[in-house]
């Protein structure tokens, strides 16, 4: 299969990866097609699904993965639209609800220490949707007072004294910073790109997989990537994060991007893999089957790094 036979099989997908296959692959802005997630397929499906108190599944956290927290990351990585309506009714309730007495998001009743895995997400679908910066003040104060020595983050350094870094916790908040300074807010904005340069040299050290003491692999479910990724850590949605994020190549992407080559199939596609246990509001991909999610994220990784040259521009 050739380079504009993918793109074309990918453009007969949702209307989502229609928009990001002309943003990311065809270098071309298509504002009309964002609008249109909205409106149709995957992300009116969505938004559907939204109960009458402004929450998705039965609340905030529960249950995975129908929850309010959930969807919004779900269709944050849609790129819905920034000024639907519904978003940020739902936004503004998590802010006025959920906020712990540390300043994070803490949607439990018996832990009083808020989760930063949760909180990093949260920035990453509040930014993007532009919520109020003063309702994200005590969650930035939060996210930076939980880096830890090594330069990671670790969801039970403030529950249960955690030593060292996790590249689950470290990407979730990786990806929340960028977003934040992606949307240009200012509170504590410098403060902020250092926290995320140190956490990108965590996740470096690492080799995005690999022990920084015996260079095995840390864990072989890094080496798959179902998509959607919830708040598992694996090398496709890492390799994204330094994509989007800006940041130039390093040798020590190397190991990750020769995994990620070595699971293309022979078509140039990328299967979706089993995916992560859970309720879904509804099926995206089948597992087992060539994934437009997963081939679009390679493809654009791929391109960003000047790994291979994509010969991709048509008359469409």
């Amino acid at each position: 299969m050739t380079n504009p036979e993918i793109i074309i099989w990918l453009l007969k997908g949702d209307v989502s990866i229609q928009y990001q296959i002309y943003r990311d692959l065809l270098s071309e802005d298509r504002p009309d097609l964002r609008n249109r997630i909205a409106t149709e397929g995957w992300g009116v499906k969505f938004l559907s699904c939204r109960n009458s108190n402004g929450h998705w599944g039965r609340g905030f956290y529960q249950p995975k993965w129908i929850s309010t927290h959930y969807t919004l990351l779900d269709l944050r990585n849609l790129n819905l639209p920034v000024n639907v309506k519904q978003v940020h009714e739902t936004l503004d309730l998590i802010i006025k609800d959920e906020k712990g007495s540390d300043g994070g998001i803490n949607p439990s009743g018996t832990i009083a220490q808020s989760d930063i895995c949760i909180c990093g997400m949260f920035l990453n679908y509040a930014c993007c949707f532009g919520a109020d910066q003063n309702g994200l003040q005590s969650v930035v104060d939060f996210i930076l007072s939980q880096q830890m020595k090594d330069g990671g983050f670790n969801c039970r350094l403030n529950r249960s004294g955690a030593v060292h870094g996790s590249l689950h916790s470290t990407l979730s908040v990786a990806e929340g910073i960028s977003e934040y300074l992606l949307q240009g807010y200012a509170y504590r904005s410098n403060e902020l790109k250092q926290t995320e340069l140190k956490a990108r040299e965590f996740m470096l050290m690492h080799r995005l997989f690999l022990s920084d003491r015996t260079g095995d692999i840390i864990n072989k479910n890094f080496l798959n990537f179902p998509y959607p990724s919830r708040w598992y850590y694996d090398i496709l949605r890492a390799l994204d994060y330094f994509r989007s994020s800006g940041t130039e190549y390093d040798k020590r992407l190397e190991p990750a991007l020769d995994v990620l080559l070595k699971k293309r199939r022979k078509d140039n596609r990328w299967n979706q893999p089993a995916k992560h246990p859970g309720q879904e509001h509804f099926e995206m991909e089948k597992a087992g089957q060539p994934g437009r999610w997963n081939t679009l994220r390679a493809m654009r990784v791929l391109k960003y790094f000047k790994i291979e040259e994509y010969n991709i521009q048509m008359h469409l």
